[in-house]
C-alpha cells in the first residue's frame, strides 16, 4: 500500500505528549500498525496513532509481549479500555474499543494480502447537502433577522458553507482566527487542525469578513455563552430559530455536505478536498458522490481532452 506524502510525513513524525522512554522502543511497531490500516478504516489519522500508540504503551508497561497481535487480543483490547475507565468519557472508552476491533480486522486482512471483507450493515451516510435554491433562501432568511441573531445565523452558513467546519469547529471559531494575507486575498481560517490553508469558498468571504470585524476575539456564533461547547450548542439555536416553511431548518452537517459537494462538482481534487475537510483520506468522500451531479457531456469531452498545445 502506497500511503501520499502527507500522510507517511504525519505517521513518521507522531509523538505522544509527554511520551515515556518506553514509546521509542514501540514506536515502530505503532507506526507500521497504522501505515498498514488507515486506509482501511474510516477514523482521522491523528484519532488513530493516538489509540494505537496509548494500546502499544500500556502493553508495554503491563508486561504484553511486544507484537501488535499481542496488543490487539480481545482480552487485552478490553483490559486497556477498562484501564481508561474514569480518566475519559464512558462513551470515548466504548470509541476507543470499537476502534482497536477495527485496526485488528483490517490488520489481519491485510497481512494476508486480501481485501477487507465486505460490511453487513450500511456505512454511515453523510447528511443530504442542501441545494443552490435552499442556500440562497436560507442566507436571505438570516440576513433579514435582527441583531445576534442575524450575526449567529450568518456565521452558521457562512463557517458551514464556506468552510465546511463541523459543528465543534464553528462553536470555537472566533473573529480573529478569519484573516487575509493581503487585501485581496482569501479569508483564511487559522484555527482549525488542517494539512493544508483552509480557504473561505469566494461567495461567503465579504459576510465572513464582516462578522469577523464585529467578533474581534469573541466567538463568532452566540458570542454571549458561557460553556465553550455543548452537544447541543448549534442545535437548540437551530431549533428555537426555524426559517420559513418554505425552506429547510439550519443544520451544520448539512452545510459541510453541501460544502464537500460544491468542490467534488468542481472537479477540485479529491485528495485536496479531503485534506481541507479534515478527513483521514480521499477514500471517505465516495459515500459524498451520489448528490455530485454529472457531467454534462461537452464538459466530460473538454476535461478528457485536455487542454491544446
Amino acid at each position: 500500500m502506497v500511503l501520499n506524502p502527507d500522510t507517511s510525513a504525519k505517521i513518521t513524525r507522531y509523538r505522544p505528549r509527554d511520551a515515556p522512554p518506553a514509546w521509542e522502543a514501540v514506536a515502530p511497531l505503532v507506526r507500521s500498525v497504522v501505515a498498514a490500516t488507515v486506509c482501511a478504516v474510516p477514523y482521522k489519522l491523528e484519532r488513530l496513532l493516538h489509540v494505537t500508540a496509548s494500546l502499544a504503551l500500556w502493553a508495554e508497561a503491563t508486561g504484553v509481549e511486544r507484537d501488535p497481535d499481542a496488543w490487539l487480543r480481545n482480552e487485552n483490547i478490553d483490559a486497556f479500555v477498562l484501564s481508561r475507565v474514569g480518566k475519559i468519557e464512558a462513551s470515548s472508552v466504548r470509541t476507543y474499543r470499537t476502534w482497536l476491533l477495527r485496526v485488528r480486522d483490517a490488520l489481519a486482512w491485510t497481512e494476508r494480502g486480501e481485501a477487507t471483507p465486505a460490511r453487513l450493515h450500511a456505512e454511515p451516510q453523510p447528511q443530504r447537502p442542501y441545494d443552490r435554491g435552499e442556500v440562497a433562501g436560507l442566507r436571505h432568511w438570516a440576513e433579514h433577522l435582527r441583531g445576534q441573531q442575524r450575526n449567529d445565523a450568518l456565521a452558521l452558513l457562512g463557517l458551514g458553507a464556506g468552510y465546511g467546519l463541523t459543528p465543534k469547529e464553528v462553536a470555537a471559531s472566533r473573529g480573529h482566527h478569519l484573516r487575509r494575507t493581503r487585501r485581496d486575498g482569501p479569508v483564511l481560517h487559522t484555527a482549525v487542525d488542517r494539512p493544508v490553508p483552509l480557504a473561505a469558498r469566494a461567495e461567503w468571504e465579504p459576510v465572513l469578513g464582516e462578522l469577523a470585524d464585529v467578533a474581534g476575539r469573541g466567538y463568532l456564533f452566540r458570542p454571549r455563552r458561557t460553556t465553550e461547547y455543548a452537544k447541543n450548542l448549534v442545535s437548540s439555536w437551530s431549533l428555537l430559530h426555524r426559517p420559513p416553511a418554505s425552506l429547510p431548518p439550519l443544520s451544520v452537517g448539512r452545510l459541510r455536505a453541501t460544502w464537500i459537494v460544491e468542490l467534488m462538482a468542481a472537479r477540485i481534487d479529491h485528495d485536496l478536498i479531503a485534506k481541507a475537510a479534515g478527513l483521514a483520506s480521499a477514500a471517505s468522500l465516495t459515500r459524498y458522490q451520489p448528490h455530485v451531479p454529472p457531467l454534462g457531456q461537452a464538459t466530460a469531452l473538454a476535461l478528457l481532452r485536455g487542454s491544446q498545445q
